[in-house]
Formats: C-alpha cells, structure tokens, sequence
C-alpha cells in the first residue's frame, strides 16, 4: 500500500484526502485563515491557506508566515490555536520572521507534572555546555545521550546513577522506577529553552488577556460558513478549491470594510439564556 497521504478518496476528485477533528470527518480539504485583530480598525484576512485535509496544523505555519512577509503583511506577534504551534516553530518564527508566535504550547505529560510536590523537568538545572543536569537535590547527572525522537527531532536522554537514586529520601517523589535512576528526555537546547518560556507565559494574566484576541477567527469561520459556505469546495482539486477560499475571503473583507465604514460595531459575543442567568446583572 502507498502512504495513507498518497490514498485517493474520492472518485470525483483525486487530490481530496480523508480529514478528522474530534467527532468531525470529512473528504477534502483544509483552508487555514488570517485576520489582523486590532482594536479600533476593521478585522481584515490578511492570508488564507488551503492544503489537504489530512495534513496536521502545524505543518502550515511555516508557509503561512512565509506568505505574510512575502506580501509585507507579516505582524510581530501572531496568535494561533493550539495545532500551529511547537516549540521548533515558536524559534523558527522569531528567527526567520522576527515574529512573536504566541498559542497554547502542550503542557508536561508526565506524572510528575500532575502531582503537587513533585518534581518535573522544569525543576532540574541544565548546564547545556557541560552536558549535565543538577536535580532538585543537588545530584548531577551521570548520563548524556543525545538522541531522536520518533518525528525525527533532536532530543537528548539524561540519566542520573542508580546508587545514588535509590538511596534518595525524597525518590518517591522523583521517580517510580524500581532498579534505576532517574531519567530525563528533553529537546534540543534552543527547543527546550523556548518551551519553558512558552509554558511560564502561558500560565500569566498578560498571557490570557492578550489571546482572548484570537476568538475572533472563530467568529470569521463561522461567517465564512454561513455567509458563503466554506465548507463545501464547489470545484474539484486543490488550486481551484483554494481560489473559492480567497473569493470567500475576498467577500468577507468587503462586507467588514463597509460595515467599518458605517460604523457597524463587531457583534459580541452570544449566551443562551440559561448562561445569561449566571451571569452577574
């Protein structure tokens, strides 16, 4: 069988590829959209990206931004949903782009994270030009391998001594493992680093404030969706799938513009009834 990429799922047209997010499936393609979000001027897209439905998020980040700067239209900070952003891509865009690439970074999986008074990553110092980890107790590392992970990213494994873990009196806070030490996987240097900022960011007011200004894209989906029915391509492939996208998008901008123009204020945001009850009078 070729990759699942190369599959042709549907007779109507080869280049649609099968999609799912959550409870949603569907045959086609993704179209990916960006919109300025500031405050007192109308909420234009800037750029609009359609690519096949079962490509993951993130694999349009880097082309999106590439796309804004190519057309002058590149912001300093761009908010993205959860799926655009990694910690290779947070450093690729402030190196390449000089953008601020700001969304929810996943958190630690670990038990160690989960459980107060336990000690995750975050916790142990790295000397990165030693290649050694200090653990919360003051223990350094006894191990240092780099490595790859199962994407094929850069990541290195840090062991610590087996003795020394063992006889720790705070072990069952550090570790489950009965006949070895404790063992750390990270990434990269830069990497790593970038994904401890994102985390410590992403857990402050600031942080929070400023992303609620992403909702917004929501709002534009849903108008795409109801205004000009987005989800259905109503040609076959790819390149003119993504002209019916920019004509949508087109369209959109020319509503918002003359609603800018006549002083139409941006809908809020709706509650049912039941949520207005909650809410304080």
């Amino acid at each position: 069988m070729p990759p699942v990429r190369q599959w042709i799922r549907s007779p109507f047209d080869p280049e649609a590829r099968y999609g799912r997010k959550r409870d949603i499936h569907w045959v086609g393609y993704k179209v990916h959209l960006t919109e300025t979000c500031d405050e007192e001027k109308p909420h234009l897209i800037t750029q609009v990206e359609t690519r096949p439905a079962i490509e993951q998020d993130n694999e349009a980040t880097a082309e999106i931004q590439e796309e804004l700067v190519k057309n002058q239209l590149a912001p300093s900070q761009h908010l993205v949903d959860a799926g655009y952003v990694s910690a290779k891509l947070i450093l690729d865009s402030q190196e390449k782009h000089a953008i601020d690439l700001i969304g929810p970074v996943h958190v630690d999986p670990s038990w160690q994270s989960r459980t107060p008074g336990a000690f995750d990553a975050s916790q142990f110092q790295v000397d990165w030009q030693a290649q050694l980890a200090t653990c919360p107790q003051g223990q350094q590392s006894n191990g240092w391998y780099p490595q790859k992970d199962s994407q094929g990213e850069p990541v290195v494994r840090i062991t610590f001594d087996p003795k020394t873990c063992l006889a720790c009196p705070v072990r069952s806070q550090c570790s489950k493992a009965k006949n070895t030490g404790r063992t750390l996987v990270l990434r990269a240097e830069g990497r790593h680093q970038a994904l401890q900022v994102a985390r410590e960011r992403q857990q402050t007011d600031d942080f929070k404030s400023l992303y609620r200004k992403r909702s917004g894209i929501e709002g534009t989906l849903s108008q795409g969706i109801r205004s000009s029915d987005l989800r259905r391509t109503r040609y076959v492939g790819q390149a003119k799938t993504h002209l019916q996208n920019v004509a949508i998008a087109v369209a959109t901008n020319i509503k918002r513009l003359i609603d800018w123009l006549n002083e139409i204020p941006l809908a809020s945001t709706r509650h049912s009834r039941f949520t207005l009850l909650l809410l304080p009078a």
